[in-house]
């Protein structure tokens, strides 16, 4: 059987799978339940053409890391088959542990994060598969001695971050989120064993940089979609509290978590069931649930469930500085008004937060300059470009706007 089959890709045209232990990768439930978690949760609120999976970041990440490794090779970076091939099942399985609706659940069904799951359903494959990817987790653990075959994976210059800001800036249709990554990874390099850019390609990071800056204020962390997100991450917490007293879903997996609280120290003892369970779980359980949600006899659940099945979202409100105290409680009175039931605490309708970000962070893994003379120093040592390195936060206080 053919296993180096062609997939025609809407972004990057058609995409080679290079290795036939790539497309049995891909062939596995595991891999295929990705085609069943939105690459951009509920963002499709906002940009309706944002219905990308997971299952496309993570051919679209392989491909570009095809592209990284020609380039350095053509370089004279040297670069096995076998190291190809392991660096290759590490981006491909690099969000395998991501569960429905991605972040947006991330600590409230499982408080344990994707990349400790990714892990360790990587483990648990390369069980299946003989040791075929015992590699591939030392590239993705860092424990490599190629330290720049990890930086492919996990960095500021990344393939992760390549392919997610060109597919998403392609499906939400936001311009603004377009980079040069053809160019950029025509940049790459490799000096001391570690991955670099070289500095007639220091435009184009500058431009990536802004175009992740701006997707994050404009799509990742759009109002609109960040009050979706607290709304579903509140009805499950209603959920999870109704859980304690026999609740149940339709879905035996997400019951599962539902009742049972865990944490990176659970993995030892229950990995098994937790992995059996986690890997039947994908963003139609999660819709599933909210339809028979919205028909139970809890006001509170009801509410959230049909305001996020019917857009009908809380009204938001983002600031550069912490919500006043009076003000806060100014909002508490208003929203006491719009309830006509005693069993609803107001406290339960009032979801507020903070939410960061930076356009380049200094504080590790700095992007390495390769310059003309053949020295490497970090990019923020050169003084040349316009980046801000200041962590910028929001605060924002979401509630109803009508009766409940």
């Amino acid at each position: 059987m053919n296993k180096r089959k062609l997939i025609n890709d809407p972004v990057y045209g058609f995409i080679t799978i290079p290795f036939d232990i790539i497309f049995d990768l891909m062939e596995h439930p595991w891999f295929q339940r990705l085609r069943r978690i939105k690459q951009l949760a509920l963002t499709h609120y906002v940009y309706p053409g944002a219905l990308h999976t997971r299952f496309h970041h993570a051919l679209g990440a392989l491909h570009l890391t095809g592209q990284a490794i020609d380039v350095l090779r053509s370089k004279g970076t040297k670069i096995s088959e076998e190291e190809a091939e392991a660096v290759s099942i590490a981006i491909l399985l690099h969000d395998i542990g991501h569960g429905p609706f991605s972040h947006a659940l991330e600590h409230t069904l499982v408080n344990i994060h994707h990349e400790t799951l990714s892990l360790l359903f990587m483990e648990r494959l390369n069980d299946e598969f003989n040791g075929k990817l015992e590699l591939a987790i030392k590239i993705f653990k860092n424990e490599y001695h190629k330290k720049f075959l990890h930086q492919l994976v996990s960095g500021q210059l990344d393939m992760d971050r390549m392919d997610y800001l060109s597919r998403d800036s392609f499906f939400t249709g936001v311009s603004e989120g377009v980079i040069g990554y053809h160019r950029i990874i025509k940049m790459l390099a490799v000096k001391d064993n570690q991955l670099t850019v070289e500095e007639k390609g220091l435009y184009s990071i500058e431009r990536f940089l802004t175009a992740r800056k701006l997707m994050y204020w404009q799509v990742y962390l759009h109002k609109t979609t960040l009050v979706a997100e607290q709304m579903l991450i509140k009805a499950l917490e209603v959920a999870k509290e109704k859980a304690k007293d026999g609740f149940r879903t339709s879905s035996e997996s997400l019951n599962y978590f539902l009742v049972n609280d865990f944490t990176d120290a659970d993995l030892a003892q229950k990995e098994q069931e937790i992995i059996e369970h986690y890997s039947a779980l994908d963003d139609s359980d999660i819709v599933i649930a909210l339809k028979n949600f919205a028909k139970d006899s809890d006001v509170l659940l009801s509410y959230l469930s049909k305001g996020l099945l019917f857009r009908k979202l809380f009204r938001i409100e983002i600031s550069d500085k912490p919500f006043e105290s009076d003000y806060v409680e100014q909002v508490r009175h208003k929203v006491a008004s719009l309830i006509n039931r005693d069993s609803i605490d107001v406290n339960d309708l009032i979801l507020g937060g903070t939410e960061s970000n930076t356009t380049y962070s200094t504080l590790k893994n700095e992007i390495k300059v390769l310059r003309k003379d053949g020295n490497v120093v970090q990019m923020s040592k050169l003084g040349v470009l316009n980046i801000p390195q200041e962590i910028i936060t929001k605060y924002y206080l979401c509630y109803p706007k009508s009766k409940l």
